[in-house]
Protein backbone atom coordinates (compact mmCIF):
# COMPACT_ATOMS: atom_id res chain seq x y z
CA UNK A 1 0.00 0.00 0.00
CA UNK A 2 1.38 3.08 -1.06
CA UNK A 3 1.11 5.91 1.37
CA UNK A 4 1.38 9.38 0.31
CA UNK A 5 2.66 12.56 2.61
CA UNK A 6 3.29 16.19 1.57
CA UNK A 7 6.95 16.49 2.84
CA UNK A 8 6.54 20.52 2.96
CA UNK A 9 4.46 19.91 5.50
CA UNK A 10 7.04 17.76 7.60
CA UNK A 11 9.77 20.23 7.51
CA UNK A 12 10.43 21.87 10.94
CA UNK A 13 7.57 19.60 12.78
CA UNK A 14 9.14 18.47 16.28
CA UNK A 15 10.63 14.51 16.51
CA UNK A 16 9.95 12.62 19.33
CA UNK A 17 12.05 9.57 20.49
CA UNK A 18 9.79 6.76 21.90
CA UNK A 19 9.25 7.83 25.27
CA UNK A 20 7.36 11.37 24.05
CA UNK A 21 10.73 13.11 24.47
CA UNK A 22 11.80 15.62 21.65
CA UNK A 23 14.72 14.83 19.77
CA UNK A 24 15.31 17.48 17.40
CA UNK A 25 13.25 18.92 14.26
CA UNK A 26 12.93 17.44 10.98
CA UNK A 27 15.21 19.96 8.54
CA UNK A 28 16.23 18.10 5.57
CA UNK A 29 14.62 14.93 3.78
CA UNK A 30 16.70 13.19 1.12
CA UNK A 31 15.03 10.88 -1.54
CA UNK A 32 16.40 8.72 -4.32
CA UNK A 33 14.30 8.80 -8.16
CA UNK A 34 13.08 5.02 -9.12
CA UNK A 35 11.23 5.15 -12.18
CA UNK A 36 8.30 7.81 -11.64
CA UNK A 37 8.75 7.73 -8.05
CA UNK A 38 10.98 9.17 -5.23
CA UNK A 39 11.49 7.02 -2.21
CA UNK A 40 12.67 8.77 1.62
CA UNK A 41 15.92 7.44 1.72
CA UNK A 42 16.74 9.43 5.28
CA UNK A 43 15.73 12.30 7.25
CA UNK A 44 17.97 14.32 8.98
CA UNK A 45 16.80 16.13 12.22
CA UNK A 46 18.56 18.95 14.66
CA UNK A 47 20.25 22.22 13.67
CA UNK A 48 22.96 20.66 11.95
CA UNK A 49 20.78 19.55 9.30
CA UNK A 50 18.87 23.09 9.11
CA UNK A 51 22.85 24.21 8.01
CA UNK A 52 22.70 21.54 5.82
CA UNK A 53 19.59 22.45 3.75
CA UNK A 54 20.04 26.09 3.59
CA UNK A 55 23.42 24.99 1.95
CA UNK A 56 25.17 27.60 4.52
CA UNK A 57 28.00 25.27 5.90
CA UNK A 58 30.59 27.81 5.13
CA UNK A 59 28.89 30.88 6.37
CA UNK A 60 27.59 28.86 9.61
CA UNK A 61 30.56 27.09 10.81
CA UNK A 62 32.29 30.62 10.15
CA UNK A 63 29.89 32.11 12.50
CA UNK A 64 30.28 29.52 14.79
CA UNK A 65 34.37 29.58 14.83
CA UNK A 66 33.60 33.15 15.50
CA UNK A 67 32.12 32.63 19.06
CA UNK A 68 34.35 30.33 20.25
CA UNK A 69 32.49 26.87 19.17
CA UNK A 70 34.65 23.89 18.02
CA UNK A 71 32.29 20.75 17.14
CA UNK A 72 28.68 20.59 17.10
CA UNK A 73 26.85 17.39 18.08
CA UNK A 74 23.23 18.40 17.19
CA UNK A 75 21.71 16.30 14.94
CA UNK A 76 20.56 12.74 13.60
CA UNK A 77 20.20 10.93 10.56
CA UNK A 78 17.32 8.63 10.38
CA UNK A 79 16.48 6.08 7.86
CA UNK A 80 13.08 5.92 6.66
CA UNK A 81 12.20 2.64 8.28
CA UNK A 82 13.18 4.29 11.82
CA UNK A 83 10.55 7.37 11.23
CA UNK A 84 6.98 6.49 12.68
CA UNK A 85 5.04 9.33 10.13
CA UNK A 86 1.43 7.28 11.46
CA UNK A 87 0.55 10.63 12.82
CA UNK A 88 2.44 13.54 11.00
CA UNK A 89 1.93 16.23 13.10
CA UNK A 90 3.64 14.26 15.56
CA UNK A 91 6.66 12.55 14.13
CA UNK A 92 8.39 10.05 16.36
CA UNK A 93 11.14 7.88 16.08
CA UNK A 94 10.85 3.51 16.02
CA UNK A 95 14.24 3.68 17.72
CA UNK A 96 15.91 5.49 20.35
CA UNK A 97 18.23 8.39 19.23
CA UNK A 98 21.28 6.07 20.58
CA UNK A 99 20.82 3.73 17.61
CA UNK A 100 21.21 6.70 15.09
CA UNK A 101 24.16 8.01 13.31
CA UNK A 102 24.61 11.56 14.74
CA UNK A 103 25.54 14.08 12.20
CA UNK A 104 28.82 15.99 13.50
CA UNK A 105 30.46 18.60 12.48
CA UNK A 106 33.56 20.19 13.26
CA UNK A 107 34.47 24.15 13.15
CA UNK A 108 38.01 23.54 12.58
Amino acid sequence: MTHEIHLELLLGKQVLDPTGKPVGRIEEIRAQQQGDEWLIQEYLIGNIALLERLSAWEIGLAILRRLGARKIYTGYTVPWQQMDLTDPQRPSLRCHPEELKSCQKSTT
